[in-house]
């Protein structure tokens, strides 16, 4: 069983939808005088439950677009190069975006995705991510929205995964080292 290779459990289902729903409800207020709406990229796969949650809590127009990309690979640490494995499918120029991760960690993925998507002449682009681990980052990022800071753990669960599993847990938890090392 899944949660049998979980230390500890850090976000329950329910404080994940309470934060969700406070996140949602701050970017309606922000984007208020924007009649247009917004242009909501969710970063693959990680983002997928969280980009789906929040945006059914925006209550504005939401243009839906997904890219895929990666300084991972298949390693635990940054490789520092970050590929476009999935670009935008629309143009985005005039848009006011926001981008949402599921994590922030080295920063060095969303950092390059920023400038990637201001070079493309967006009205605006924010960054929203359910969780940033300061600790870890390389290359600073502006997060306009966060769900939460979180300690140097490996995290799991609501879309964060560890060798494609455990995404579909519906909390966040710590992941027994025993499982990954």
């Amino acid at each position: 069983m899944m949660k049998d290779d979980i230390e500890k459990v850090v976000f329950t289902e329910e404080e994940i939808k309470k934060r969700v729903e406070e996140m949602g409800a701050e970017i309606s207020r922000d984007y208020a005088d924007v009649p247009e709406g917004l242009f909501c990229v969710g970063i693959l796969k990680g983002a997928a439950i969280f980009y789906t949650d929040l945006v059914r809590k925006i209550s504005l127009p939401v243009q839906f677009d997904f890219m895929i990309a990666s300084s991972y690979g298949d390693a635990m640490e940054s490789s520092g190069t970050v590929q476009i494995l999935k670009d935008l499918d629309y143009d985005i120029k005039g848009k006011h975006v926001v981008l949402v991760e599921d994590i922030i960690d080295s920063g060095t993925t969303m950092h390059y995705l920023l400038d990637y998507i201001r070079l493309r002449k967006a009205a605006s682009v924010k960054i929203c991510a359910f969780l940033s681990k300061p600790s870890r980052r390389k290359v600073e990022v502006p997060i306009d929205y966060c769900g939460f800071d979180v300690p140097d753990e490996f995290l799991v669960g609501y879309g964060l995964d560890y060798a494609e599993k455990y995404r579909n847990l519906p909390y966040i938890g710590v992941l027994k080292k025993e499982v990954y090392s």
